[in-house]
């Protein structure tokens, strides 16, 4: 990707997208807008979620429809960095998934070999994937339990505890992984969505772009801002998702890393810049400092 240097305050732009960009299917106001004047001044765009539910294809198709124009080579999800992470530990291994159809087809076109129930005689399983799976019942607790006893491996897409809607938050991966590592007494081996380095190093590879060009624009602290930070990026919190201003806060005052900026929407990214932007620029408060 060729850009003229500096055309944009910054040279590439990672945005999530459940909170970030959309809530469920209502367009962030402004996001549209905000997008397609980066695009215009020369800058990469490159959307990265963790929500393994739909494939890259199906999320392009999203946001086109909604009004930002993107192919699948735009959307990078923890699918897609998952099935990578497999494809170069062990080529062809067998996996049990605990996932919706769209993971599956990943992890299949990836060259996995699916097992439908570890329970099985003869059903030898090398991985135990947890995911984003709303129909996770007490059945695929016990498989990968079963699983998990004969050597199975455990790893898992994303550790997001809740996913941001309309209207509210939904159970994520996060309450997965903890009943598989309450039943089997097995703690998840790798989580490769974010804050991962595997998944920022995919956003960087698309970008060809290093880190300290880019900026990350999110909702969720533990996710986004931490794996923008830990990779060098400047980093933009939204507040139309799931962390607010008080979680910045308290964030600062245990002192974990906080955003270069906190903004109230997508929409007032195109006016960011690397050298920080007044107002939006965000401290943390001075220690003692009055109410």
């Amino acid at each position: 990707m060729l850009l003229a240097p500096w055309a944009a305050p910054f040279q590439g732009y990672i945005f999530d997208l459940d909170g970030t960009v959309y809530l469920g299917e209502r367009l962030i106001p402004g996001a549209a807008d905000a997008i397609a004047e980066l695009r215009a001044r020369g800058a990469g765009v490159l959307f990265l979620t963790n929500k393994p539910l739909y494939s890259r294809a199906d999320y392009a198709r999203k946001l086109t429809g909604l009004g930002i124009p993107a192919g699948p080579d735009d959307v990078i999800n923890s699918s897609a960095v998952m099935a990578d992470f497999l494809r170069r530990e062990a080529p062809g291994a067998r996996v049990y998934c605990i996932g919706e159809p769209p993971l599956l087809q990943e992890l299949a076109d990836a060259g996995m070999q699916l097992v439908a129930d570890p329970r099985l005689a003869g059903a030898e399983v090398d991985f135990v994937v947890a995911a984003f799976d709303r129909t996770f019942d007490y059945d695929k607790l016990d498989c990968a339990l079963q699983a998990i006893k004969k050597g199975a491996r455990f790893v898992a897409t994303n550790a997001d505890r809740t996913c941001p809607v309309d209207g509210g938050e939904i159970p994520d991966c996060a309450g997965i992984i903890a009943a598989i590592e309450a039943v089997s007494g097995q703690a998840v081996e790798v989580v490769v969505g974010k804050p991962h380095p595997l998944t920022v190093q995919a956003a960087l590879n698309k970008l060809g772009l290093p880190a300290e060009r880019c900026l990350m624009v999110g909702d969720r602290l533990e996710t986004d801002i931490a794996m923008g930070n830990k990779a060098g990026m400047k980093t933009a919190l939204v507040l139309t998702g799931v962390s607010t201003r008080a979680d910045v806060e308290k964030a600062a005052a245990a002192g974990i890393a906080w955003p270069d900026f906190v903004i109230g929407s997508v929409a007032e990214v195109p006016g960011l810049s690397p050298a920080g932007d007044g107002a939006r620029a965000w401290r943390p408060p001075a220690v003692g400092a009055a109410d």
